[in-house]
């Protein structure tokens, strides 16, 4: 329903996660019973996580473990790991960058060119891991850097930007089509970011095997901010999600929908399914793990701008393995910031629900004080919830 904000002047209202909690219904279901697998065209996942193409969350050696547990890791193709062949030095520059210089440094090495040599090493390295090789292009090089590396092996293609439209008007650039990229590519392509109905449908019709959905809620980003363009998760998610369903009545085809930022621990993840997802993409929960690149840093894509920098470094706690954090155990915070798939789990068994498509339909109430009502002993003491 439109809301009037001023004369002639009328918007929509969009939540977040923060602003809905989710109700149980007449039936429960034992945790072990459900099934969270997900597909992505031919492949399939044990868990429905994908880690962010982020230079500070994912590298060759995080790749290698998050496929071990049984999730997807996406490399980004067109960052440190493919400017440098040993990587190592450029990340420990911008580690150890002071807080007021972290921006210029991460500019600086934005500007150094992609070695076309090194992507197809990368993905040959990936492959010979006996992983999933998954990379995020821009979609200005997806059409010729992406299907490059498509050449060399990758299996999962991701055309990524900010903003993603079907039309883009300039007098500088040739017209894209997401749909010549989509049909050249020959394997799975998902496009992103989006977070209305419209646009989702159209980027299913011209091929999309996924969609990313969120513009801004990511840790680092200062997109909403700088460009005050985004929407709530949970809106746009669910958008999204109306026209997949549409999309599979209209051809046959189900696109799957990937929720992507603004999840920060177990609770997240829930609310995303709930609100239509098929997956989720995570970056900074990943960057607070033991073996991320950034090593207690996390910086996002959007950072390195030449003249509009939509992003920040922060600094993050380190909270365990990779594998505490996807699959647990939580031994030491109670947050639901580590097992994020037990957490999943779990909720799906008090809402119900077997497997992921029954998440979807669960229960949900706007409750803006949900998380902190009741919670002043956590709040005022920085423990559980309330750190």
């Amino acid at each position: 329903m439109n809301i009037q904000v001023g004369r002639n002047k009328f918007a929509y209202q969009s939540y977040g996660f923060d602003d809905i909690a989710l109700v149980p219904g007449m039936k429960t279901t034992d945790p072990v019973d459900t099934d969270i697998s997900m597909n992505i065209g031919d492949f399939r996942f044990d868990i429905p996580i994908l880690a962010s193409a982020m230079d500070s969350t994912v590298d060759l050696n995080v790749i290698k473990e998050i496929h071990r547990l049984g999730g997807l890791a996406v490399m980004n193709m067109q960052g440190i790991q493919t400017k440098f062949e040993n990587p190592e030095d450029a990340l420990k520059k911008i580690r150890k960058a002071p807080v007021e210089e972290s921006t210029r440094v991460i500019q600086e090495l934005a500007a150094i060119p992609v070695k076309d040599e090194l992507v197809v090493k990368r993905v040959r390295e990936i492959k010979d891991a006996g992983c999933i090789a998954c990379g995020s292009f821009t979609p200005k090089s997806a059409d010729s850097l992406g299907l490059k590396a498509v050449e060399a092996g990758l299996d999962i293609l991701v055309v990524q930007s900010t903003v993603t439209s079907l039309e883009h008007e300039s007098s500088r650039f040739e017209s894209l089509s997401l749909k010549s990229i989509c049909e050249k590519a020959g394997v799975p392509v998902v496009i992103g970011n989006s977070v209305t109905y419209e646009v989702a449908l159209e980027i299913m019709r011209a091929g999309a095997t996924g969609i990313l959905v969120g513009i801004g809620p990511g840790a680092t980003c200062t997109t909403r901010g700088v460009l005050a363009v985004g929407a709530g998760q949970v809106t746009s998610t669910a958008d999204s999600a109306a026209a997949r369903d549409d999309y599979f009545k209209e051809s046959g085809r189900y696109v799957q929908i990937i929720t992507d930022g603004g999840i920060a621990r177990g609770g997240d993840v829930v609310k995303a399914f709930a609100s239509g997802a098929d997956a989720v993409m995570i970056g900074t929960p990943f960057a607070r793990a033991n073996e991320s690149p950034g090593q207690g840093y996390h910086w996002g894509m959007a950072t390195g701008h030449p003249t509009l920098p939509r992003g920040t470094r922060i600094k993050v706690e380190k909270l365990g393995s990779l594998e505490e954090l996807i699959l647990g155990p939580a031994l030491n915070r109670s947050d639901g910031s580590l097992n994020l798939t037990g957490a999943l789990r779990e909720a799906m068994g008090v809402l119900g629900c077997r497997n992921l498509k029954e998440l979807q339909k669960a229960n949900m109430v706007i409750c803006p004080n949900f998380l902190t009502e009741g919670k002043t002993f956590q709040i005022n003491q920085r423990v559980g919830m309330g750190k």
